[in-house]
């Protein structure tokens, strides 16, 4: 599966796109000025607690909090 088509399975699952996950993880204090200040694990913990998604997922959010597009 490419990055993408992960990024566009959670868009329709959560209803969320990779910048609304940045601001949420700004909030949650795991970015700050544009960088992370977690670990993967925290990240991915996240994701899967709060918006039940599988680890490939979690990780290709995490991917695009690190400034990764494709």
């Amino acid at each position: 599966m490419s990055f993408q088509a992960y990024i566009d399975n959670i868009q329709k699952k959560t209803g969320k796109s990779p910048e609304d996950f940045k601001k949420l993880a700004e909030e949650k204090g795991f970015l700050e000025n544009g960088d992370l200040t977690v670990k993967a694990t925290e990240i991915t913990n996240w994701l899967k607690e709060e918006f039940e998604l599988g680890h490939g997922h979690a990780m290709a959010i995490y991917a695009s909090l690190k400034g990764k597009t494709e």
